[in-house]
């Protein structure tokens, strides 16, 4: 238990924190309130408002490929701390990251650039993955990013390529069965994760009772697995397909009843980079049909199972533009 405790801390100080662009907790940095509002209003199914694929090059491709020598990359906002879908494996040559997102990450820099790994990876914690995209230090993120109403007012989102949905994480002895049972316990959770918002709004409606404290949130979703192992927090919500590869990584941690919501991982990019949504898009047709499985039987399947019939993204719906 000590090591586990002490290999994730490990891994959380290596990353950079939050806070030097004055983001709130539980809201990714980003956009003002007024600007979510109005994506509430107009939005539904926001996993189907993205634009159709295109694989013809635009002004933001064309801006890629012009970059000069060893700049000539992909610049990537991903994570290194998620096991089994971005992180750094100490057992291989130079601790190359890997994973699910990562398999993904260099596939579209073949696409678009002819080489897999003509990509620069940024580590970017949870909090700051809008900002990021907004202020133009990445080109895209793939770090297990929700897509959202909230989100598609700040930033452009690809088709989904993931179904998750959030579930409970919590010590294999603690009496916790679910989402249900949270009363008068404490709970981590990312800042600016879907995770944060839908506790916030399930306390103020009633789904959640009013003495769960939900007042622990982290820059970096794997701090939640550190303050569990520590006995700061009682449980974690995070997306199922975390929580199940951090279960996997402590073994006296588990995942606690079912999933309570439905979410789509999704590449965000900036909102008018219409050519780089539609090129992703069309990226994803390929690879759903040629490599998608592939990256999760090596990735995944060991622990959401072999059949990934519930972790495969539904059919997708484009916007229509004209």
């Amino acid at each position: 238990m000590a090591l586990a405790c002490a290999l994730a801390l490990a891994f959380v100080l290596l990353l950079p924190r939050a806070g030097a662009h004055g983001e709130g907790p539980g809201r990714d940095g980003g956009a003002a309130g007024q600007g979510r509002t109005a994506a509430h209003e107009h939005c539904t199914a926001p996993e189907q408002r993205t634009l159709a694929p295109s694989g013809a090059d635009g002004p933001t491709i064309s801006r890629i490929k012009a970059r000069q020598g060893e700049k000539r990359k992909l610049i990537v906002g991903v994570d290194q701390n998620s096991y089994r879908w971005g992180y750094r494996n100490p057992n291989n040559a130079g601790a190359q990251l890997e994973g699910f997102d990562i398999d993904l990450v260099h596939r579209i820099a073949q696409d678009i650039l002819g080489d897999p790994d003509a990509v620069q990876f940024k580590a970017i914690p949870t909090n700051q993955r809008v900002p990021a995209i907004q202020q133009g230090r990445v080109d895209m993120v793939v770090r297990t990013m929700t897509i959202t109403c909230d989100r598609l007012g700040e930033v452009a989102f690809s088709a989904p390529y993931f179904r998750t949905g959030q579930q409970v994480l919590a010590p294999r002895s603690s009496p916790i069965t679910g989402y249900a049972s949270l009363a008068h316990k404490k709970v981590c959770t990312a800042a600016g994760s879907t995770a944060n918002t839908q506790l916030t709004e399930d306390r103020t409606t009633g789904r959640l009772p009013a003495s769960t404290d939900i007042s622990l949130t982290v820059p970096n979703q794997l701090d939640c697995l550190v303050r569990l192992q520590l006995g700061e927090a009682d449980a974690v919500v995070t997306d199922g397909a975390l929580a199940a590869s951090q279960a996997a990584q402590d073994p006296t941690v588990t995942l606690k009843g079912a999933p309570f919501t439905t979410e789509y991982y999704g590449v965000a990019m900036k909102k008018d980079a219409d050519d780089l949504v539609r090129r992703v898009n069309q990226i994803l047709v390929e690879y759903r049909a040629n490599g998608w499985q592939a990256s999760y039987d090596t990735w995944l399947s060991a622990t959401l199972g072999k059949d990934a019939t519930a972790s495969r993204p539904p059919v997708p719906r484009y916007l229509r533009t004209g």
